[in-house]
């Protein structure tokens, strides 16, 4: 036998070590101890782990890399970045987008992110940013899966234009139907954009993702409603409710019914805790609330909960890396997930759970799968969380697409020399 690529000695995610992995014409054949075959690459794994591509569910790649455009955000807050994107939008241009936007997708790549689901402002007439990401989504198609939401920023009836705009931005080829509830100028309207939204996504076959009560409002209940009309429309594994930070500020008895609405409702949730808790309870003194929803009782009552990153250098968020093991390991924690099964979880978040969430075909270290995968300089998830280690190689259908030497300290103590890789 012959293949394209054969990685020998790694680990894999469910704990099974000393494996191989062949790879052929862009498909996984076989993952198996001691596979005896020939192949054009051979990389050799030594006993690091190796686990499908990164998944960021939540992103906005239409204002990534625009840090100090026009402004820096002085106080932080999510209210001056909403009103710095505003001015920074009748600037905009598709080009300048664009090039930000590829820039970002090789930064995501070099991490091992090789799927993305950006949300993108459909509150601009000219719809500018979703003719570039259209085109950015082309463009990186071999290398990177990129999901666009049709995202009514400014509020689905709140901005005149927003329900035109997002029709013509669905028509142009967006993939998921996107929406604010919390934005608009009445709890009322909130409610009637969930319904019209979710109709529109029923009605042309497709996916949702809403920004839902991103506020520390425990009556902002938006998520309720988007229950209500999945369960009713038929839509149940198709919609998916992002931040829902209100939930932290909620009171237990409401929770314990609405957790049982969403698990009827079969709804994903998106967690963002970078940003989540650099945004919310800024009303708080003390006791400050930590900002993120209620990840550990979603997982346990069964919901697919992924994390994303929300933003990169942008007019929200001025950090980021775009490491989407930093995002997990944030999310557990403000979560206090340092159970071995919740730490589980959140590995999960980055990966499984965000290929769930998005849909993707063939996603998976099995046989018959994409031959898309990562090899981490980490001997397990619980040490890739510990650690965020080097992306030694990162892999699309069977070629390597980036690389990064392993790292490693020298030591000299007292004349001994010795080196050092992190690992255990």
């Amino acid at each position: 036998m012959s293949f394209d690529l054969l990685i020998r000695n790694i680990a894999l995610p469910d704990g099974r070590t000393g494996i191989d992995i062949a790879i052929d014409k862009g498909v996984i054949v076989e993952v198996a101890p001691g596979i005896e075959a020939e192949a054009g690459r051979v990389i050799e794994g030594e006993g690091f782990l190796a686990t499908p591509p990164f998944v960021d569910s939540h992103f906005h790649m239409d204002s990534t890399l625009s840090l100090g455009m026009p402004r820096m955000n002085l106080s932080g807050t999510l209210l001056e970045g909403i009103a710095l994107w505003g001015e920074l939008k009748p600037h905009l241009t598709v080009e300048a987008i664009k090039s930000r936007a590829l820039e970002f997708c090789k930064l995501a790549i070099a991490r091992g992110t090789l799927a993305i689901r950006s949300h993108v402002d459909v509150c601009d007439d000219r719809l500018l940013a979703v003719d570039a990401l259209l085109e950015v989504r082309a463009e990186m198609k071999p290398w990177l899966d990129l999901q666009l939401v049709a995202f009514p920023q400014d509020g689905y009836f709140r901005y005149a234009r927003s329900v035109e705009n997002l029709k013509r931005a669905l028509d142009k080829g967006v993939d998921v139907v996107g929406g604010i509830p919390h934005f608009e100028r009445t709890m009322a309207d909130g409610a009637a954009s969930v319904k019209a939204l979710c109709e529109i996504a029923a009605d042309r076959g497709l996916l949702v993702d809403m920004h839902c009560d991103e506020s520390d409002d425990p009556w902002s209940r938006h998520v309720e409603s988007m229950a209500y009309e999945t369960t009713r429309l038929g839509l149940q594994g198709r919609v998916t409710g992002s931040h829902l930070t209100s939930m932290h500020s909620m009171d237990n008895y409401y929770v314990s019914k609405l957790i049982g609405l969403m698990r009827e409702a079969d709804l994903h949730v998106i967690a963002n805790p970078l940003i989540n808790i650099t945004l919310q309870g800024r009303h708080d003194s003390y006791p400050k609330r930590r900002g993120m929803t209620r990840v550990k009782e979603l997982i346990a009552a069964g919901l697919t909960l992924a994390c994303g990153h929300d933003c990169v250098m942008d007019p929200w968020y001025p950090l980021g890396s775009h490491d989407m093991l930093e995002v997990a390991s944030m999310g557990l924690h403000v979560g206090q997930m340092t159970g071995v099964a919740e730490m589980d979880a959140m590995f999960q978040s980055v990966t499984g759970n965000g290929a769930r969430v998005m849909h993707l075909d063939g996603y998976g270290i099995a046989r018959g799968c994409r031959g898309d995968l990562v090899i981490l300089q980490a001997r397990s998830p619980f040490e890739a969380l510990r650690l965020k280690p080097a992306r030694l190689f990162v892999i699309r259908g069977g070629a390597v697409i980036a690389q990064t030497p392993k790292v490693e300290a020298h030591l000299n103590l007292g004349g001994a020399g010795s080196t050092l890789d992190f690992t255990r």
